[in-house]
C-alpha cells in the first residue's frame, strides 16, 4: 500500500480540486490564495466539531491521537458530502520530517481513505525534506514567497486581535477592522507581484490602525497563553473554542505565532549536526532558512516594537537557550522543547497565566508541557499553569472547570 499509492501528477494541477484540513484559520485563508495564484484549485475545509472527530475514528484505531481523528474525520467528512467530483478531488497535508503529527499523518490519511473506499485519491505532501515527491505539486520560489507573506500577516492579525479585542470600548470593532485587512491581504497574495516595499508598508499600516484607531476601555485584565500541540493549540473547533471562553470569562488570550513554528523546526538541525553526526551543511542550511524567515517579518517585528500596545515576537535562539536550562533541545518530536520555550517566554512577557492544551495521552506534550510545569513554578513562583487534555471523548464541564479555577487564581494574582 505504501508504495503503490497514487501520484498527483502534473496533468491533475488543472483539473483536480485539493482539500487542506483547517488549522490556523487565519493563516490558511491567506495561504489558500497563494495557492490560487499558483493555478491549483484549493479550498480549506471548515467542517469541524465532534461528529467530525468520530467520523475519523471509525477508520483509524482509538490510540490514534485527536489532531490525527480531526484532520482524518475533515478529509472523510467533506468526500462523503456529496459537494465535490471525487474522480477530480486530491487531499494535501504538511510533513517537517519529524515524529507525531509532523510527518506520519500521511500514512493515517491513506489507509483511512483505502478504508472508506476512496483509495483512488491522492494524497500531497508539502514537505521540505524530501519525504515524499509529488510530481503535479512544487514548492516553486513564487509560492513560498506568497505562503510566508500570507503566514506573516495572519500572525500580525493574531497578535492585533487577540491583543485588543477584550478591551475595545465598541463591540465588534476589532473583528471589523480585522475583516477590512484581511480583505486587502488576500488581493496581495493573490494578485500580481507581490513587492518587498508593499509588503512593508501594508505590515506597518496594518499594525498603526490596529495601535491607533481602535478605542480602548481603560481596565485590566489576566493575560493567559496558549501552548500546546500546534493543531489543538491553533484550531478554535479543536480546542473547544478556548480564545473565546477565556475572553468570555474576562480575560486576554496570549497565542504565539505559527511562524515561530517554522523557526524551531529550522533551529533543531543545530542540535543533530552538534550532537547526532549530521552533516554540518543541514545546520548551515538550517540557520540560512531562520534569518531568511526573520528578514520576511522583519518590517512586522519593527512595527511592532514601535506600537504602543503590542510587543515583537521573540528570537528562536532565546527561546533555545532558555529552554535548554529545563530540558534538553533533543526533545524535538512533535513540539518538543519549543513548548517549554514559549511558556518561559509567555512567563517573562507578563503572561504567567498558560493553557498547556494538549491531545490525551500524548507524550511528547506530557514530557515538555506537562512534565515541566513543576520546575517552572519552582523558578518562576508566579507563574500559574494547567495542562488541559483535548479528545473525543473529553468532558468539557472537567476541562471549564479547570480554567475556571486557573483564571481565579489569575484574577487574585492581577488584584494583588
Amino acid at each position: 500500500m505504501e508504495y503503490n499509492y497514487p501520484k498527483f501528477t502534473p496533468e491533475m494541477k488543472k483539473t483536480h480540486t485539493i482539500l487542506i484540513p483547517n488549522m490556523a484559520i487565519t493563516q490558511f485563508r491567506l495561504l489558500e490564495y497563494a495557492l490560487r495564484y499558483d493555478g491549483y484549485k484549493c479550498e480549506i475545509l471548515g467542517n469541524c466539531g465532534s461528529a467530525v472527530a468520530q467520523l475519523g475514528l471509525k477508520y483509524v484505531h482509538n490510540d490514534t491521537c485527536y489532531p490525527a481523528l480531526l484532520v482524518i474525520g475533515q478529509f472523510l467528512d467533506a468526500l462523503n458530502s456529496g459537494k465535490y467530483d471525487l474522480d477530480h478531488t486530491a487531499l494535501l497535508i504538511t510533513q517537517t520530517g519529524g515524529g507525531c503529527r509532523a510527518s506520519n499523518y500521511i500514512g493515517f490519511i491513506r489507509r483511512a481513505l483505502k478504508k472508506a473506499g476512496y483509495g483512488y485519491i491522492p494524497v500531497i505532501s508539502i514537505n521540505l525534506s524530501g519525504l515524499e515527491d509529488n510530481p503535479g505539486f512544487k514548492l516553486t520560489p513564487n509560492l513560498i514567497l506568497r505562503g510566508i507573506y500570507g503566514a506573516v500577516f495572519g500572525d500580525i492579525f493574531m497578535k492585533c486581535v487577540y491583543r485588543l479585542r477584550p478591551y475595545e470600548a465598541v463591540p465588534g470593532s476589532v473583528n471589523a477592522m480585522h475583516r477590512k485587512w484581511v480583505k486587502v491581504c488576500q488581493d496581495f497574495v493573490s494578485n500580481g507581484y507581490p513587492s518587498r516595499r508593499k509588503f512593508k508598508r501594508l505590515c506597518r499600516e496594518i499594525i498603526e490602525d490596529f495601535d491607533n484607531n481602535i478605542e480602548l476601555l481603560d481596565i485590566k485584565k489576566p493575560r493567559v497563553g496558549v501552548v500546546g500541540e500546534i493543531l489543538v493549540k491553533f484550531l478554535p473547533a479543536a480546542n473547544n473554542y478556548l480564545v473565546d471562553l477565556l475572553e468570555s470569562e474576562g480575560a486576554e488570550a496570549v497565542v504565539p505565532d505559527l511562524l515561530d513554528f517554522l523557526l524551531y523546526c529550522f533551529y533543531n538541525q543545530n542540535f543533530k549536526v552538534e550532537k547526532l553526526g549530521f552533516e554540518k551543511k543541514k545546520a548551515t542550511t538550517a540557520n540560512l532558512g531562520i534569518k531568511a524567515l526573520e528578514w520576511f517579518r522583519a518590517p512586522a517585528t519593527e512595527a511592532f516594537a514601535a506600537s504602543k500596545h503590542f510587543t515583537p515576537p521573540a528570537k528562536i535562539q532565546d527561546l533555545g537557550k532558555m529552554a535548554s536550562d529545563i530540558v534538553s533541545l533533543g526533545n524535538q518530536t512533535g513540539e518538543g522543547w519549543f513548548l517549554t520555550g514559549e511558556m518561559l517566554e509567555l512567563i517573562h512577557s507578563g503572561a504567567p497565566n498558560i493553557v498547556c492544551t494538549q491531545p490525551f495521552a500524548c507524550l511528547p506534550n506530557h514530557v515538555v508541557g506537562k512534565g515541566v510545569i513543576k520546575e517552572l513554578r519552582r523558578r518562576y513562583p508566579e507563574s500559574n499553569i494547567v495542562a488541559i487534555d483535548f479528545d473525543p471523548g473529553a468532558s468539557e464541564v472537567n476541562q471549564l472547570n479547570r480554567l475556571k479555577l486557573m483564571l481565579s487564581t489569575a484574577n487574585k494574582n492581577l488584584n494583588k
